[in-house]
Formats: C-alpha cells, structure tokens, sequence
C-alpha cells in the first residue's frame, strides 16, 4: 500500500468543507452545510461539528475510506484545516470571553510588545502555542450509513485505529468530569510559559524550564502549573455491554469501556440501548502500570457519535409526530379495544389483561400536594395457572416499552433490584450501582416468578410500589434514589396450580401489605371448557405453523406506532371534575361494603380508590383527552370488577351455573329492594351494570327477556321500568 500524500489530502479536506453543499430547492438555492457551521464556530455559536462520511464519499470515495481506516489522523487534519479557515468566516467580533480567551490574547499582545522585530515577531504567533490550546472547537465523524454495527465481541486487534460502529447496553456511567489536555506553566526565574499537551489518562509534570533566557544563564527555573492557563475538556467513561440475544452459546456477555470527551458527554443514561461510534485504540500505560501490566494492553473505544436505539429493531429512537395515516388509523371506533388486541396478538383471548396492560404503559398522572407525593405509575399482578402464558404476556411486555428491565424471582436479590454499594475503579471512592428498579426509572420492570421469590429480597419492593423512591443508608452512603417505576409481576399460586376448595389468602399467600400495592390483580384461571379449549388448540397450531396469529377483524398495529402513540398519550394531564366525585366515592363505598359482607374477597383499602382515579385517568390519556368523563370510571371499575371477578370464581362453581342474564336480573333485583320501590330509571339500572362488568346489550336483551315473561314493563319511550 502506497503512502498516503497527506498534503494533498489537507487541500481536498479544504475544498469539501467550504465547498460542499446541498440542493436547496428552488428558492433557496445552494445550502453551504460546513460553510455555515464554520460560521457559527468562528463565532464560538457551536462547540462540536460533526463531519458525515456520506457527505465526503459522495465527493471523494477514497478519502472517506482513508479517513475510516485512519480516523485519529485525519481527526487532527482537519482540525488544522478547520482553524485555518476560521478566521475567514469570521464575521463578527466574539463577545462571550472566557477566562482562557483573555489567557491567549494577553498573552498574544504581550509577546508582540516584547518581540517587536524578534524572530518571534515575524513567524505565525500561533507557532509557540500547542494547536489544542487555541482550539476552541471539537472534530467528531458520523459513520456511513451502510456500516454495519458490530457486536462487542466482532471488535478485534484488526480495528485498532479505524473508526467502529458497535451497539450495546450501557451497564455504567460516570459522572462528567474536567480533564486537562493542556498544562500550562510558569517559570519562577524568568517568567515565561512552557505548554504541555496532554494525550493519555496521566502524564509526567515538566519540573524545570526550557526557555532561551533559562538555559543560557543556567538559572535552572523550576516550573509551576497554571489552572487557569491550563485547557481542560468534559471527560466521561461509559461501560457497555453487549446485548443478550448477541452471545454465543454458553458465554458470557462482554464489555467494553467507552471514554467521551467534550460534546459527546452526557448523552446515556445507564439501562439506555445504544450505538456508538468511534475510534478503537489501546490504552497508553507508562511508568511502573505499564511494567505491571507486561505486554498485554487494555482497548478502548474513544466516542464520536452516541445514538440511543429502539430496544428489538435496529431503527433509532424517534420522536417524530404521528403521521395523519396513523393517527386515522388510531382514532378509529372502538380504538381502545383495538390497541389491547395489539398486545401480544399471537397470544389468544385475554382481553381485559391485556386493556389493563396498555393502561400501566400509558400510567397515570402524579400528583404532589405539598409535602407529599401521590404516584400515578400502575401496578399489575398476574397470578394464574401455569400455562396460561404469563410469562410470554410479560416478556412482550419489556420488549414494547421503551425502558425496561425483565427479572426472574430466583434470579434476582433485593441488591439487585435496589442498588448495590462498589468501589469505583477509577477514582476509588465508593458509589452506588443502580439495580433493576433504578434502571428502569420512569418505565416498566417485569419480574416473574414473584412467588419465588426470598421474603427478605420481596421487601425491598415494597417502598418502590408506593413511594416511588430507594432509601439507602450503607457504607457512609445516606441517600435515596428514584424508581419511578410500573411494576409488572406474574406469580403461580400457592399450590402450583388454583385450589378452589380453599379461600383467595389461602391460594395466593403473599402479605396483604404487597396485595394493596397492586391497583389490579388477576387470577387467571385455566378451566376446561369444550368450545374454548377447541379455539385456543386451533390459534396455538395456526401460530406454530405460520408464525404469524390468526387472521383477525382488523390489522394489529405494529410496535413501533404503539411505542409513538403512548409516548404522545404521556404528555397529557387529565384532571377529575368535581361532577365526577360523588359518583366515584359512592362507587368506592359499595365496593368496601361488598368487600366486609363476603369473606372471600381480597383486601379492599384507600388504595383501591386511587387505583379507580388512576386507571380513569389513564384511560383519559388513551383518547388524548385532558377531562376524565364518566365512561372512563366505569370502565376503571369494571377492570376492578373483572380482576375481581377472576378472583371469585370459587363460589359460583358450588351452585347452579348462573347465565349472564340470571345475574343481571339479580342486579335489578337487589337495586329495587334497596330503592324500595317498584319504578326505576333504565339510565340508573345501565349505569349500576356497567359498573358491575356487564355490557349494555347484554342488559338489553335481560330486560327485553324479562319483559317477555311479564315480570316487569318498560314505557314507550323506553325510560322507565315498572315492576308488575
């Protein structure tokens, strides 16, 4: 391979940043896309400018090849071209000084004031400082975007020096730290300025002074640092792991330390999916480390370019608007059921779970009265039967909310879930590692297997399901951390499968003060059922034979518009008009006194009162509403009904199987006695059945049978009902 003439290449970097430019239009004419970046840098109105290799291999495919292979050269070849150009774009006095802008200019007039005709005076002043120093900008590059993203574990010796693309999980991240990249000194004998540029994690401190004055008269200056001469950068070091699904058979996930410098800080959370771009390099040892170390050394990726990605598909993390198509689509009739079957459509029936699990991804509002704090994340159990698919309704789960984490109860301790105490290892102080509940802040944990899990370990959920905080105090580390975090937990009962012989507590055995937290809990039953079981075979081997669910009434939506459409619903904040109180306290006190009457019903506190508020609220979001309306609360209700209901099935299985008319008819029946008299309103008799989890056909036809039978009238204009 020939040497690369990198003079000739500083000309072709020169011609593509001050001519390169797009299409603008008609109108618009030429859009210079570096001129006017190089405008707002000289005008110190941007730090970063990020070079596209698209853009320069559309101009010269070989220089961008050369600049892939060989990034950390080309890097400083166009920071070169980049400060040169500089002042020619300038169009303006800069007013903003910092303390290093006054540095350099002083210094600058005073070497001009001392050298007047000296050789200092006719050689470019700039010379005498590192090119660091009065670089007051930053160089990155931006892939091609046909470079394929490579796992950790595919970045071998052979990429040392070129410009990578990996893409992984971020396990850790420090915080953002000043870095020095130039040391400045000043001599106590003869007061000139020695500069030191600096390019690994340490160096060794200059101690006497190399100055002509210095070393003609053998003063031997010592040589003191200058902070404030000094240039320091932002620094941040990121671990990242590589993805799950990337690791081969019986092998651990691999890391990789990735160092950001300046812009590029700041940009991941821990728990955040991403691609990184950048430039892969050995770590520079020196001293006794490097004789320690022996002949191995540690790799690095150093940052250009960090993208949060979506969770499964390789597509970046947008936020852009729904389109007109798509929101049609959404806000079509019955749009509500429509998203529900859109969970997990590969999984059969299930319908309600699946409309409470789209209401715990949409949440909510939170409320903060004054020095207190009422959340609005919602809290789903689902206990049930095995094979009833609760862990695959879970894993979908995580895979469709844009923060996640997934947990098993065996796998997991309460450490794990909160967060851990360490030793940092790069500065050595203790700090905290956020567990599962920390890195899925304002998002969803799964955890299953829950009845599995230590007593001890179950504890630690406890403060994070209401009070949405961590409180640590260990190791001289009092602090508490936000989990603002929709809990997700699938359990098996007690016995391994539902014993209907013996009572709810009995079956589920998981403490009271845990069964409040959850606003909904579902007892899923698997009961054999002739036409039921026949539908569930035939959708199981359609699915198996074709990968894809059944054929339905519509199109489920895919996930990528169900990520968008709740992302647009959590912006807004419905409110609860004060009409709406009195039907909702009414509604809660029936339900605390159903709750005393029979003995078989799970524990019934306050906290199913915010749960109403909390699901009608989320409800209110889902049609992109800021008032709650009263359909809202009454399908809150008939949720809590039907996780209820789900619950109560022990009873009903004694006595004479009852048909959906039957209990309708026993509604109205016990409302008549309460009311006590024979005439009653068809609104009111709709309203209490919807509440109690029946569909208004379904009261219709009851009324319409019953009438038939001449055990009641209805008027003519189809609003009263008399008893005969």
């Amino acid at each position: 391979m020939p040497p690369r003439d990198y003079v000739a290449d500083k000309e072709k970097i020169r011609s593509f940043l001050t001519e390169f430019y797009f299409d603008g239009g008609k109108n618009e004419g030429k859009e210079f896309k570096y001129g006017q970046q190089l405008v707002h840098l000289a005008h110190r109105e941007q730090v970063a400018l990020t070079i596209d290799l698209d853009d320069v291999a559309d101009v010269d495919p070989d220089l961008a090849d050369a600049i892939s292979e060989n990034t950390r050269r080309y890097s400083t070849l166009f920071a070169d071209v980049i400060h040169e150009l500089l002042p020619d774009y300038k169009e303006k006095e800069v007013t903003h000084k910092d303390t290093l802008d006054v540095y350099i200019e002083h210094r600058l007039l005073m070497q001009q004031r001392l050298h007047p005709n000296g050789p200092d005076a006719t050689q470019d002043r700039r010379n005498q400082y590192p090119a660091d120093l009065m670089r007051r900008f930053e160089v990155y590059f931006k892939a091609k975007s046909n470079e394929k993203q490579l796992a950790i574990r595919e970045v071998k010796a052979n990429s040392i020096g070129k410009l990578v693309c990996c893409k992984g999980i971020v396990t850790r991240a420090t915080e953002v730290k000043p870095m020095m990249s130039v040391a400045t000194y000043t001599c106590d004998q003869c007061g000139s300025e020695s500069y030191q540029p600096i390019s690994s994690p340490n160096f060794m401190p200059l101690m006497m002074c190399q100055s002509t004055d210095c070393t003609t008269n053998r003063a031997g200056g010592r040589l003191y640092l200058q902070t404030r001469g000094s240039k320091f950068i932002k620094f941040q070091e990121v671990k990242m792991q590589e993805h799950s699904d990337q690791v081969p058979v019986g092998n651990i996930p691999r890391s990789m330390t990735v160092l950001c410098r300046g812009e590029v800080t700041r940009q991941t959370q821990p728990g955040d999916h991403v691609s990184v771009s950048g430039i892969f390099l050995p770590m520079l040892k020196q001293g006794f480390r490097q004789m320690a170390s022996g002949l191995l050394s540690e790799t690095f990726l150093e940052a250009h370019r960090i993208v949060k990605m979506n969770k499964t598909q390789d597509d970046e993390m947008e936020a852009e608007e729904l389109t007109e198509d798509e929101i049609k689509q959404v806000s079509e009739d019955d749009f509500y059921a429509k998203l529900a079957c859109s969970i997990a459509p590969e999984i059969y029936g299930h319908e309600d779970v699946k409309k409470a699990l789209l209401l715990l991804l949409v949440g909510g509002v939170d409320k903060s009265p004054k020095g207190m704090k009422i959340r609005g994340n919602i809290n789903v159990c689902l206990m049930g039967d095995p094979g009833v698919a609760k862990s695959q309704i879970l894993s979908f789960i995580d895979r469709l909310a844009p923060r996640s984490q997934y947990t098993t109860g065996r796998g997991s301790s309460g450490v794990g879930l909160t967060a851990a105490v360490m030793k940092d290892p790069i500065t050595g102080e203790m700090i905290l590692e956020g567990g599962a509940l920390v890195l899925a802040d304002e998002g969803v944990c799964c955890i299953d297997e829950f009845d599995k899990m230590m007593d001890a370990d179950r504890t630690a959920i406890h403060e994070v399901m209401e009070q949405q905080t961590i409180s640590i105090a260990k190791a001289g580390i009092m602090t508490s951390l936000n989990a603002r975090v929709s809990i997700l937990a699938a359990a098996n009962p007690a016995y391994g499968r539902y014993n209907p012989k013996k009572s709810v507590e009995q079956n589920i055995q998981l403490p009271a003060a845990l069964l409040s937290r959850f606003d909904l809990l579902w007892l899923i039953q698997d009961k054999p059922d002739r036409e039921n079981d026949l539908r569930l075979a035939q959708h199981i081997t359609y699915v198996h034979q074709h990968n894809v669910q059944p054929p339905m009434q519509f199109k489920p939506m895919d996930m990528k518009l169900m990520r968008r459409y709740v992302a647009l619903c959590k912006k807004k904040s419905p409110v609860i008009p004060e009409d709406l109180t009195d039907y909702i306290t009414g509604a809660y006190v029936e339900m605390r006194k159903e709750a005393r009457n029979s003995k078989d019903m799970t524990f019934t506190s306050a906290r199913s009162l915010l749960a109403i508020l909390r699901l009608s609220t989320a409800l209110a979001r889902l049609r992109l509403t800021d008032i709650v309306e009263k359909e809202d609360v009454n399908e809150a209700m008939r949720l809590m009904e039907m996780s209820k209901d789900s619950l109560n099935t022990s009873k009903q299985e004694a006595a004479r199987p009852q048909s959906l008319t039957d209990k309708i008819y026993q509604v109205i029946r016990d409302m008549r006695t309460s009311k006590g008299s024979k005439y009653l309103k068809i609104t009111d008799v709709m309203e209490l059945c919807t509440t109690k989890g029946f569909k208004p056909n379904q009261v219709e036809s009851c009324i319409e049978t019953y009438e038939e039978l001449n055990v009641w009238q209805v008027n003519q204009a189809n609003t009263r009902l008399t008893f005969v």
